[in-house]
């Protein structure tokens, strides 16, 4: 099992930058593949971007790609997402997620989530 706590978020704003973090608890955390996940009130709950488990893979929902930038850091059992030229569109609660196999954007096969940070972009 694995626990994930986030953290970053907070108020800018549009055409701002915020980086989110996810500190994962688990010494087999290298062995899972990582996900962000964003739900702004009213909405489902969307992927935003995915790693494999060594980095070798990733994935962006089109609508970040080229502003935002995940990553992480096994050694220190961390992930990351780097969010340059921040929209209003972007206000969501962003989740970090965790999963034993390949990338998905479906939420529904993720088992291990974080608490969420909440990130708002003003305009």
């Amino acid at each position: 099992q694995v626990q994930l706590v986030e953290s970053g978020g907070g108020l800018v704003q549009a055409g701002g930058s915020l980086r989110l973090s996810c500190a994962a608890s688990a010494r087999t955390f290298s062995t899972y593949t990582m996900a962000w996940f964003r739900q702004a009130p009213g909405k489902e709950r969307e992927f935003v971007a995915g790693v494999t488990r060594s980095g070798s893979a990733i994935d962006y929902a089109d609508s970040v790609k080229g502003r935002f930038i995940i990553s992480r850091d096994n050694a220190e059992n961390m992930m990351y997402l780097q969010m340059n030229s921040l929209k209003p569109e972007d206000t969501a609660i962003y989740y970090c997620a965790a999963r034993l196999f390949t990338i998905s954007r479906s939420h529904d096969e993720y088992g291990y989530w974080g608490q969420g940070a909440q990130v708002t972009v003003s305009s």
